[in-house]
C-alpha cells in the first residue's frame, strides 16, 4: 500500500540494489520524491535520472560530490561499495540525512564502530540493510521460538545456497570476487545470516570458529584450450554452465545485472570481449571463497552453524532448529515451516506462507516500510536494524573470518574489545 509523505530521496550508487529501492520510492511515496543521485557510471546515472526525472544539477559523479556541500534531500539511500560505505555515511549523517545504509556496514569492525559512534552523536535515523530480519518467514520462525512451541533452543543450522551462476556472476567476475576492491565473502553476501542467527537465538555469541576456502573457480580448473574471453571461442562452449553468452546474452537470465539491457546478441558479444563479465570464471583474479562454514557457541551452550556454498543448482536459504521439545525445518524461497512437536505425540504443522511481492522474498518491503515510519517519526529506536545491532552481528562475521585464516577459535569478546578505534 502507497504510503503518505512529503519526503525527498537522494541515492549514492546505482546499481542494483539502488535503483531497486529508487524504484520502491518512486511506487511507494510518489513521483519525484528520489532528486538526486550519485553514481560513477555514466550509463547507470543517465538511466536513474530518465527514470525519475532527475534534473542535470543534481546527479553527482561520485558521493564525495554529492555530500560535499549541503543536504539535497530528507533521505540518503547509501548503496556505494562497501568500501565506502564508512566515509560515505558518516559524511551524510553528518549533514543531517537520515539513512537507509545497505550491508554490510563496513569492511572493517573499527570503520563499523565508527559509523556506529557517529550515528550516536548526530542522532540520525539510520537502518542498515538486514534484510532477512523482515522475511516474514523468519519473523514466523521467531513468534514460534519464543512461543516455546520447540521449547528452548539447543542447535541450530542454516545453509545458503548461493547457486552456482549467481556466485560466477557476483563473486567470480563481478564487484565482490577481490577481496581488494570490496571485502570477504562472508561480510560481503553472508553478514545478515549471521545476523538473523544471532536474531533467532537472542543470545550472545561466546565464540566462533570458521574454515573454507577457494577451491574450484581457479586457473587449474580451466578446460583445456579455453581463452582469456568467453567470447574468443571457447572449446568448452557446449557444457560449460558459466560461458558468457549463456548467461549475458539476450536470453542470459543475468544480462540486466551486467548492465547489457537491450544490446542483440552481436552486441553483447562485442561487449563481452572487454567487459569482466566476459572473462573466463576460470581466469579472473578473484580470491574470495566459493564455499565456508561457521560454527558458533551462544550463551547457556546453545550452538549455531552456517554453510555458505556456491554450489548449488538453486539459490537460497535452509534453516534447521533443533529444541527441547520439537524440531523445526524452514524453507525461505519454497516459504514453508515444518514443526515437529515430542511432548505431543510427535505432532507435525505445516505452514505455507503466502508469496509476497519485491525483492529478497517481500522483505525489502517490509524493511522500507519500518526505516520510514521510524524517519517519519523522528524516533531511531524503531529501526530493527540500526547501527548499534548491526556491530554487535557484524563482530561475529569479523570474527569467524579472523578464524577462518588463523584456523584458531575466537572469542567474540575478546576480539571486540581489540577493534575498538581510538
Amino acid at each position: 500500500m502507497p504510503l503518505t509523505s512529503n519526503l525527498t530521496f537522494a541515492v549514492a550508487g546505482a546499481g542494483s540494489r539502488g535503483r531497486m529501492f529508487a524504484s520502491w520510492v518512486r511506487e511507494n511515496i510518489g513521483e519525484g520524491s528520489v532528486v538526486a543521485v550519485a553514481e560513477p557510471s555514466p550509463e547507470r546515472r543517465a538511466r536513474m535520472a530518465t527514470e525519475h526525472g532527475i534534473g542535470d544539477d543534481m546527479q553527482y559523479a561520485s558521493w564525495q560530490q554529492m555530500l560535499q556541500s549541503r543536504r539535497l534531500a530528507d533521505v540518503l539511500i547509501n548503496t556505494t561499495m562497501d568500501r565506502d560505505h564508512a566515509d560515505s555515511a558518516c559524511a551524510g549523517m553528518r549533514l543531517g540525512y537520515d539513512m537507509l545504509l545497505e550491508k554490510p556496514l563496513a569492511p572493517s569492525l573499527a570503520e563499523a564502530q565508527i559509523i556506529d559512534r557517529v550515528r550516536s552523536e548526530t542522532g540520525k535515523v539510520v537502518a542498515v540493510c538486514h534484510s532477512l530480519r523482515h522475511h516474514a518467514i523468519y519473523e514466523k520462525v521467531i513468534e514460534v521460538l519464543r512461543a516455546g512451541t520447540i521449547g528452548d533452543l539447543v542447535s541450530l543450522d542454516q545453509l545458503e545456497a548461493v547457486e552456482h551462476i549467481h556466485q560466477s556472476h557476483s563473486f567470480v567476475r563481478g564487484n565482490w570476487g577481490n577481496e581488494s576492491r570490496s571485502t570477504f565473502m562472508l561480510l560481503a553476501k553472508s553478514c545478515h545470516d549471521i545476523d538473523i542467527i544471532a536474531a533467532l537465538v537472542a543470545k550472545e555469541c561466546k565464540a566462533v570458529s570458521s574454515y573454507g576456502n577457494l577451491t574450484f573457480f581457479g586457473a587449474e580448473n580451466a578446460p583445456v584450450g579455453a581463452p582469456e574471453y568467453c567470447v574468443e571461442g571457447c572449446p568448452a562452449e557446449a557444457t560449460c554452465p558459466y560461458h558468457a553468452l549463456k548467461i549475458y546474452g539476450p536470453e542470459g537470465p543475468w544480462r540486466h545485472h551486467a548492465g547489457f539491457y537491450d544490446l542483440s546478441r552481436d552486441d553483447t558479444k562485442i561487449r563481452l570481449r572487454t567487459s569482466p563479465f566476459g572473462r573466463c570464471v576460470f581466469k579472473t583474479d578473484n580470491d574470495v571463497v566459493d564455499h565456508q562454514v561457521v560454527a558458533m557457541e551462544f550463551e547457556g551452550g546453545v550452538t549455531a552453524t552456517f554453510t555458505m556454498t556456491a554450489f548449488t543448482p538453486w539459490g537460497g536459504r535452509y534453516l534447521r532448529i533443533h529444541g527441547t521439545r520439537g524440531y523445526l525445518e524452514a524453507k525461505l524461497d519454497q516459504r514453508q515451516i515444518d514443526i515437529w512437536e515430542f511432548w505431543a505425540g510427535n505432532r507435525h504443522t505445516h505452514i505455507e506462507m503466502p508469496e509476497e511481492d519485491g525483492s529478497h522474498g517481500g522483505a525489502d518491503d517490509r524493511l522500507m516500510r519500518n526505516f520510514i515510519e521510524a524517519v517519519r517519526l523522528q524516533d531511531p529506536s524503531r529501526v530493527r536494524t540500526d547501527t548499534a545491532e548491526s556491530v554487535r552481528t557484524h563482530t561475529i562475521v569479523f570474527a569467524a573470518e579472523e578464524s577462518r585464516r588463523s584456523g584458531k577459535a575466537i572469542s567474540i569478546k575478546q576480539f571486540a574489545s581489540a577493534a575498538v578505534p581510538a
